[in-house]
């Protein structure tokens, strides 16, 4: 049952589709790492893909792309919205809005600010948001 080093070098390429060179070169970017085992990395490059595909199939079976016959971005960004166990992503996949709403958006918490800044009890509130 142990994976010798040897053995995946020649069948990695059916065991895990993503690069292992490029997982590599994202665990080596962490400060903490100095060396990367064979086996972690091919376990890392295996629990990724499985992670992605747990992701994909839960926000196709629960979105609307179903009707469609397609996995959306929306399906995606409503999973990491609204499945606690992808909440995580939330800010990695956002839901999508209109740069106009965006922007109006940006308006309104520059205007609250201002309000805010005159207001020594707003400041306070604003506080306790933060916390």
């Amino acid at each position: 049952a142990e994976m010798a080093a040897a053995r995946l070098s020649g069948t990695e390429n059916r065991l895990v589709s993503l690069p292992l060179s490029r997982i590599r070169v994202i665990m080596k970017s962490s400060p903490e790492v100095s060396s990367i085992n064979q086996d972690a990395l091919f376990l890392t490059a295996k629990a990724t893909e499985l992670f992605v595909q747990y992701l994909a199939t839960y926000s196709y079976k629960h979105g609307r792309g179903k009707e469609k016959n397609a996995l959306t971005y929306t399906d995606l960004s409503h999973t990491a919205e609204e499945c606690e166990t992808f909440q995580f992503l939330a800010d990695i996949l956002p839901k999508k809005i209109l740069a106009s709403k965006y922007l109006k958006m940006l308006e309104k918490e520059k205007r609250d600010g201002e309000v805010r800044d005159d207001n020594d009890e707003g400041e306070e509130e604003e506080d306790e948001d933060e916390a």
